[in-house]
């Protein structure tokens, strides 16, 4: 699933083609991607210019003239500037046609993506994103305000990283490495943590973050840019599927468990438990 850096590239990327474009005509192949009634979803866009692209958590808001979009990836969700329509594959499920005769384009081989129109004003008064917590990057972070959703939170501190009513933005990926950064282990039950530990958690959490956004990513299995361009912080994991491997620290073998059923990463000699 595109975490936080991938999505802000896909931002980023689709900003430099898309601000100042209008919307002329939709094609809908799999309209079950949109939430909003089909009908209505395309009256309102076609013909609306993008203003501004921005990104919440994992979320994309497409800012038009008197409209705002939500979508939200997925799992194999990806965005592509066509310039020919003998460019679109199958899996490309909504279509959108630019008055400079190029195509904005949403491909997913796994259907999951989401798009769903609100008035600009309610977009985060949303269904989508009332409930997310703080952007797992936001510099302006109050350890003091979210300590307490840690200190309260009898599960593994890998799960509370993961539940996007925390800290939205990190998935998989990224709470492993940032565990790893910090030293603590994944199945650390989070009311176990400091004040302190918390925010050297949270200044880690952005670091990893942001190292990420400025390599565009990490492409693992199938992740690109609206370019075509593959992610190149994989190359700069520490434990995250490089189980077996030597820890880049003290040589011990990386191992892999499951945490709240998710595939875990993490080195037993870096990152132990807490003896209480």
């Amino acid at each position: 699933m595109p975490e936080l850096p991938e999505v802000e590239t896909v931002k980023e990327t689709l900003k430099l083609h898309l601000i100042g474009r209008k919307i002329i005509d939709i094609i809908t192949p799999y309209p079950n991607i949109i939430k909003t009634d089909l009908v209505s979803f395309k009256a309102k866009m076609i013909n609306q210019e993008f203003l501004d692209i921005k990104r919440y958590g994992k979320y994309l808001i497409f800012e038009l003239t008197d409209i705002s979009m939500i979508s939200h990836l997925r799992m194999e969700g990806k965005y592509y500037l066509r310039e020919r329509p003998d460019q679109f594959t199958k899996h490309e499920h909504v279509i959108f046609k630019l008055d400079d005769g190029k195509f904005l384009s949403y491909h997913d081989v796994r259907k999951f993506g989401t798009m769903e129109l609100v008035e600009k004003n309610e977009v985060f008064n949303s269904l989508s994103l009332s409930k997310l917590g703080f952007e797992a990057n936001d510099p302006n972070i109050d350890v003091n305000k979210i300590y307490p959703r840690f200190k309260n939170a009898k599960r593994p501190i890998k799960s509370v990283l993961l539940d996007q009513s925390v800290i939205t933005g990190l998935g998989n990926i990224y709470v492993d490495e940032t565990l790893f950064r910090s030293k603590i282990h994944p199945q650390e039950l989070a009311y176990n943590l400091t004040k302190d530990e918390v925010k050297n958690l949270l200044i880690n959490a952005k670091v990893v973050l942001d190292k990420a956004i400025s390599l565009g990513g990490t492409t693992i299995r199938t992740y690109q840019s609206s370019f075509g361009v593959d992610g190149r912080f994989q190359n700069e994991l520490k434990v995250h599927t490089l189980v077996g491997k030597p820890c880049s620290v003290c040589n011990t073998t990386i191992e892999k468990i499951r945490v709240g059923g998710r595939g875990t990463y993490f080195c037993p000699n870096c990152q132990k438990l807490k003896k209480l």
